[in-house]
C-alpha cells in the first residue's frame, strides 16, 4: 500500500510541474482540460491494468503498454519539474532578498518567465517523443552486429566459423507478426554455421510461444541451433496454483524449443565436429546475482569437456562471467550471454559512446568484453520486456566470426 502512496505523491506533484509549464506559455482552457484528461487516464489505465486486471503478476501487452504511456508522461513531466523547480529556487531567493534588502513587510516572488518554460517544455520533448517511438517503431528496429574473434588456439578446421546468437525473444510481448517474421528472415540471411539461444523465451508461461512456434521453427543453420534457459523460463513471476502446475509449464516450454528445432542443453555439454577437429559448447541453466535463480551448475555441464578443448559457453546473465567462469581452470574461450536488454535504453554512437543505465546494474552489459585471455559478448535483446519499445539500445543479432590467430596476424 506504501508504495502506491508514493506512487501518487510523485505523480501528482510530476502532473502539477507539467501543467504549470504549460499554463505559462498558453492561456487556452482547452489545452488545461487535454492536459488533465491525459493524465487521469494514463494513470487510471495503469492502476486498472496492474491492480485490477485478472492476470496477477503475468506481464501482458497491456500492462507493457500501460506501463510504456506512463513513463513516457512522468518522463515528460520529470523534465518540466527540474527545470521550472530549479527556476522556484531562484525566485525564491530573488523574493527573499528584495524583501530583506528593501525591508518590505510582505514577501513577493516574481512570476514565472514564459521562455524558461518554453526551453522546458522543448527540452521534455526529446524524452517525450524519443519514448514514444521507441514504442512505435524502436522495438523493431533489428540490426546485425558483426564481431571477428581470434584465438591462437582455434582448431583449423573452425577458421571462418560464424555463430549467430539471439537472446531474450520474450514473446509474450510480440504483437506484430510481420515484423518477427522479418527479423526471422535476417537471421537466415545471415547463413551462419550455428544458431545460439541465450534464454528467456517467454515473459511468464510457455503458452506465450505457441503462436510464434512455426515461425521460429524457421530458423536454419547448417550445424544446428542450441539454446539455454534465462531466469523468465522458469515461470517464477507467476502465481501458480501448485508446485505441479508450475512445473508441467516448464517441461511445455522444453518440448516447445524441441519442436522448434533448438537442442536444449540443461547444464550439459556438446561436441561439434568438423574434420577430424571438434569445439565444446557448454550450456548452463540460468546463473545470476542479486536475486536471481541460480540453477546453473558450471562444473556438472562441463564435466565431459577436456581442459585443451576450445570451448563456448552459453549462460544467460553475464554476472555469471565474473563470478564463476573467468577463473574457472578451463578456460572458456568464448561466453554468449544477454538479460540485460541493455536497458532497452540508452545511447550508442560507435566509436564514440555507448551508454545505458544498465551500466550501473552490470559491469558487462552490451558487446563484446575480454578479460584474461577470456571474451564474452552480452546480447542487447531480440525483443523486449516492461517498457514496451527501445530507445537507442535496438534489438540486436549478433553474428560472431572464430578466425584463427592473433588479430595482428
Amino acid at each position: 500500500m506504501m508504495r502506491w502512496i508514493i506512487f501518487a505523491v510523485i505523480f501528482i506533484i510530476l502532473t502539477i510541474y507539467g501543467f504549470q509549464a504549460i499554463k505559462t506559455v498558453t492561456k487556452h482552457t482547452w489545452v488545461y482540460y487535454v492536459f488533465f484528461t491525459l493524465a487521469f487516464i494514463i494513470v487510471g489505465n495503469f492502476i486498472y491494468q496492474f491492480v485490477l486486471g485478472n492476470e496477477g503478476r503475468v506481464l501482458t501487452p497491456y500492462k507493457s503498454y500501460a506501463f510504456g504511456f506512463l513513463l513516457t508522461f512522468m518522463a515528460f513531466n520529470l523534465v518540466l519539474t527540474l527545470i521550472l523547480f530549479g527556476e522556484d529556487l531562484i525566485r525564491g531567493v530573488v523574493g527573499l532578498y528584495q524583501k530583506l534588502a528593501t525591508k518590505n513587510s510582505t514577501f513577493y516572488m516574481p512570476s514565472r518567465r514564459k521562455f524558461v518554460s518554453q526551453i522546458a517544455l522543448g527540452l521534455a520533448a526529446i524524452p517525450f517523443t524519443s519514448l514514444l517511438y521507441g514504442m512505435y517503431k524502436g522495438k523493431y528496429n533489428f540490426r546485425v552486429l558483426n564481431y571477428t574473434l581470434h584465438f591462437e588456439d582455434l582448431p583449423e578446421a573452425f577458421d571462418g566459423y560464424r555463430i549467430t546468437q539471439i537472446s531474450d525473444i520474450h514473446s509474450g510481448s510480440f504483437e506484430n507478426k510481420e515484423k518477427i517474421e522479418y527479423a526471422i528472415d535476417l537471421i537466415n540471411d545471415q547463413k551462419s554455421d550455428l544458431i545460439l539461444f541465450t534464454g528467456d523465451m517467454v515473459n511468464n508461461k510457455a503458452s506465450e510461444m505457441l503462436p510464434w512456434k512455426d515461425t521460429f521453427g524457421r530458423l536454419k543453420a547448417k550445424d544446428g541451433k542450441y539454446s539455454v534457459l534465462g531466469n523468465h523460463d522458469y515461470g517464477d513471476y507467476v502465481d501458480w496454483n501448485t508446485a505441479q502446475e508450475k512445473q508441467q509449464n516448464l517441461e511445455q516450454l522444453k518440448t516447445i524449443q524441441k519442436d522448434i528445432g533448438f537442442n536444449l542443453l540443461l547444464n550439459e555439454s556438446r561436441y561439434l565436429e568438423r574434420n577430424g577437429q571438434r569445439l565444446a559448447l557448454i550450456g548452463v541453466e540460468n546463473w545470476g546475482t542479486g536475486g536471481f535463480k541460480q540453477a546453473g551448475d558450471l562444473k556438472k555441464a562441463s564435466k565431459l569437456i577436456d581442459k585443451d578443448d576450445f570451448k563456448i559457453l552459453m549462460t544467460h546473465d553475464p554476472s555469471h562471467w565474473e563470478a564463476e567462469v573467468l577463473k574457472d581452470p578451463k578456460h572458456y574461450h568464448l561466453t554468449l550471454s544477454g538479460h540485460t536488454h541493455g536497458m532497452q535504453f540508452g545511447i550508442e554512437i560507435p566509436g564514440w559512446i555507448k551508454w545505458s543505465p544498465a551500466k550501473w546494474r552490470y559491469k558487462q552489459w552490451a558487446g563484446i568484453y575480454t578479460e584474461l585471455g577470456q571474451h564474452i559478448n552480452v546480447n542487447r535483446g531480440f525483443g523486449y520486456l516492461g517498457y514496451p519499445g527501445r530507445v537507442g539500445i535496438w534489438p540486436e543479432i549478433t553474428v560472431i566470426e572464430l578466425k584463427k590467430g592473433s588479430k595482428s596476424a
